[in-house]
């Protein structure tokens, strides 16, 4: 064996063997027995050896070694040194800052995470550093915390320059003999967590907004009012707060599993492109309608399930508008950057597409059919909102125990909790209303109008009560009224007699508005005609197709006894004109 001052010895010359066990031999100047041992069994291993700790560790980093020998009073330091050294590796691994810094805010030691933030940030935390020396100084010096019981103190602080956020935590290091020697303090980056407790609030905001009751406004409104109503919160929470800025949002017609565009921004969408709720060859869209599984593309190009959108994506996020579980329709968001979308992103919308759904049935509700006409209106409200509302709950309170810790998040999801409890109360409060098709209490005692006196009017509607209703309101003003069930009854009646005015429900058994309306113009081009419907959205486009082609009026459900008296005498005023 060849002997060497310091540092690491050549290996022994020994015969080649391919599987020999590499060893490290820390001889630390003890040349015997250590080389009698050597000698011995050299020939068994391919063997490096080294006379110094630093040494041995820098090997150890650098090569993968089976066993390590070395003299019993050189073990303990190595040891030392080799747990000193994977403890710095950790710190210098981890993903957050580390720092030990004295009385002044002077570092003394930190890693590799805090030495790589810029300039600003470290003196933001250096300087934290020194008021938290300060503060479990005053402390023990104040008499109100012993050296024992000092606690960590917790900081938030903004980088102004890059708009990110940060938490650090000072922990007091004490000397042997009790005294505030140095603050170690650890610092991470909060900037996601943050975003997305921002995108909650928004979430929490925009959800109160799209589910209001607002009664008072809804029912002076007529179906297009009602729609731009819907669309306008949708899209100014969508884009000022969700940063949604291309989307667009289908509906999903239950009679031919079309999804059919409602609304879309800053999105080409062809009124023409056919697509259906299928998990195959109908897109994205289908796909998230058919499974209510959310969808995130990365790659435009390369998905077989993408459709072209818009011009230059780089990707798409596509949620469920969910009811109960129930998919309604399909949102879908689209951005010219790569890799937009996030799981963030994903709960976010998924949550934004509950409360839309919502939204669109509370609009529905509140004036469908049986709204209000029947002593069941309340309790189908409350019944069928009730349980997407809960959905919101579970997932909010699930999103709560993944941000354990994060007591300002949590604090938003509680509130989004609140609010939710809050929708119910106010809809449970909906069983107060008025009864009745009307707004008011229907016409007593009203004279009898000239303008309408002897008028034929064909009224049609599915529901006994609101038929009734109507015919008998009109009937006090002079008028003679037909009715009709349904829409095959409403065809045949409109073949035998001549009307003055044809007023219909939208949604019926055999027929619909649109159909009501076109048999009426075959049978006379200049007949008035006045469509009623509860819905807040027009999935068919019977409004869109029968305005086309010179309908009257379209009013809601539920109305005032004096707009529909002004309704039918603007329509009838019209219908002579013509003549």
């Amino acid at each position: 064996m060849a002997e060497e001052n310091s540092g690491v010895s050549p290996q022994y010359n020994q015969p080649e063997q391919a599987s020999k066990a590499k060893v490290l031999v820390l001889r630390g100047g003890h040349k015997t027995p250590m080389d009698n041992m050597l000698e011995s069994v050299c020939h068994c291993f391919e063997v490096t050896c080294t006379d110094n700790v630093e040494e041995a560790l820098y090997l150890l980093k650098q090569h993968k070694f089976d066993a390590v020998f070395t003299e019993t009073a050189d073990f303990l330091p190595l040891e030392r040194a080799s747990v000193t050294d994977q403890a710095l590796a950790i710190l210098n691994t981890i993903g957050e800052g580390v720092c030990i810094v004295d009385r002044y805010g002077t570092v003394l030691w930190a890693n590799f995470r805090m030495e790589g933030f810029s300039e600003p940030i470290r003196q933001g935390i250096t300087e934290r550093g020194r008021r938290a020396f300060e503060f479990f100084e005053s402390q023990i010096s104040q008499g109100n915390l012993s050296k024992s019981k000092l606690r960590p103190r917790k900081y938030s602080f903004t980088d102004e320059q890059s708009n990110r956020y940060f938490e650090m935590i000072a922990n007091p290091m004490l000397t042997e003999g009790g005294d505030l020697a140095q603050v170690a303090l650890v610092v991470w980056d909060e900037t996601t967590s943050r975003r997305f407790q921002q995108r909650i609030n928004a979430i929490d905001k925009a959800g109160r907004e799209l589910v209001r009751l607002e009664a008072e406004t809804i029912t002076v409104m007529n179906v297009e009012q009602r729609i731009n109503l819907l669309q306008n919160k949708i899209i100014r929470y969508a884009k000022e707060l969700l940063k949604f800025d291309h989307f667009v949002i289908r509906l999903l017609n239950r009679n031919n599993n079309q999804l059919e565009c409602l609304f879309g921004v800053g999105l080409p969408y062809d009124d023409h492109l056919e697509i259906f709720a299928s998990a195959e060859n109908n897109g994205v869209t289908g796909y998230v309608a058919a499974t209510g599984r959310s969808y995130i593309c990365n790659d435009p190009a390369g998905d077989p399930r993408y459709l072209a959108g818009l011009d230059g994506a780089c990707c798409s996020l596509t949620v469920p508008l969910l009811l109960h579980d129930k998919v309604i329709g399909t949102l879908n968001v689209e951005s010219h950057k790569k890799q937009a979308f996030t799981e963030d992103d994903r709960q976010v919308a998924e949550i934004f597409g509950r409360y839309i759904a919502i939204a669109m049935n509370i609009l529905d509700l509140l004036v469908v059919e049986r709204y209000q006409t029947t002593g069941q209106t309340a309790d189908n409200l409350n019944r069928q909102v009730a349980y997407p509302l809960n959905d919101i709950m579970t997932e909010v309170s699930l999103l709560m125990e993944d941000y354990i810790g994060h007591d300002d998040l949590r604090h938003r999801l509680q509130g989004i909790i609140d609010r939710v409890v809050n929708i119910k109360t106010q809809l449970k409060d909906v069983k107060s209303q008025p009864k009745g098709i009307f707004g008011a209490s229907t016409a007593e005692n009203v004279a009898v109008d000239p303008q309408l006196l002897t008028k034929q009017i064909l009224v049609v509607d599915d529901e006994e009560f609101i038929r009734q209703t109507i015919a008998d309101v009109v009937q006090k003003y002079g008028c003679i009224v037909d009715i009709a069930r349904d829409g095959r009854e409403a065809k045949a009646l409109l073949a035998q007699r001549q009307y003055d005015l044809v007023i219909s429900d939208i949604k019926m058994p055999y027929a619909d508005g649109y159909e009501i309306f076109a048999t009426a113009r075959e049978a006379d081009r200049n007949i008035p005609v006045i469509l009623m419907t509860g819905f807040g959205y027009d999935p068919n486009h019977t409004i869109v197709r029968a305005n086309r082609e010179g309908l009257n009026a379209v009013i809601y459900k539920p109305f005032k006894v004096e707009q529909l008296i002004n309704e039918i005498r603007n329509a009838l005023g019209r219908g002579q004109q013509k003549k």
